[in-house]
């Protein structure tokens, strides 16, 4: 009596197996014919999303995308705001290399010009020294802010609030963009 009973467990536990290994199956291969429901239908012809299943994850997306969209706009306009800091540092720091060959006498400049380039173009079609060219500048630059050349030249002989370039001679430059940076100052402050 006991063997039998030890022998119905067996097929029981056997038989469970059988149809979990078999559910398993169905689930990653869809070959596999799938068991059929406790009313004896099989759920093999269900396929698909329901449409409350279809809304929940419309819902997840717009969240996600939501979260998401600030994000990455922010990290675009981080990214443009670095390229204008290095565009404004070549710039500047190309003014003060023609500045300090002007003092050195490396080549002649006018007396209204304090030794600074008359323009930008100066600095990147270069000056002749001793025959060669001695140029400062590969190109000028595109404003990030912008998307334009059209940055705001500053001369010695400008007002320091003015807004508008005299042409006597290149100084300083910045942005043209009225825009706000992420720290809450102005490009055209920069």
């Amino acid at each position: 009596m006991e063997l039998n009973r030890m022998d119905a467990n067996r097929g029981y536990r056997e038989d469970t197996l059988a149809r979990w290994t078999l559910r398993a199956a169905a689930m990653f291969d869809p070959r596999v014919r799938r068991p059929a429901t406790a009313s004896g239908q099989s759920n093999h012809g269900q396929q698909g999303l329901t449409l409350v299943e279809l809304i929940v994850t419309v819902a997840i997306l717009a969240i996600l995308a939501s979260v998401a969209y600030p994000i990455a706009r922010f990290k675009i306009q981080r990214q443009k705001e670095q390229v204008l800091r290095d565009d404004l540092w070549t710039m500047r720091r190309a003014i003060d290399k023609y500045k300090d060959a002007a003092d050195r006498k490396a080549f002649q400049v006018s007396i209204d010009s304090n030794g600074y380039p008359p323009d930008m173009d100066t600095l990147v079609t270069g000056v002749d020294v001793q025959g060669k060219k001695l140029k400062f500048l590969r190109q000028i630059p595109v404003d990030p802010m912008t998307g334009k050349k059209d940055w705001v030249l500053r001369s010695m002989q400008d007002d320091p609030d003015s807004d508008s370039w005299g042409g006597q001679d290149v100084f300083d430059v910045h942005s043209a963009s009225q825009g706000t940076a992420l720290d809450g100052t102005k490009y055209n402050t920069w």
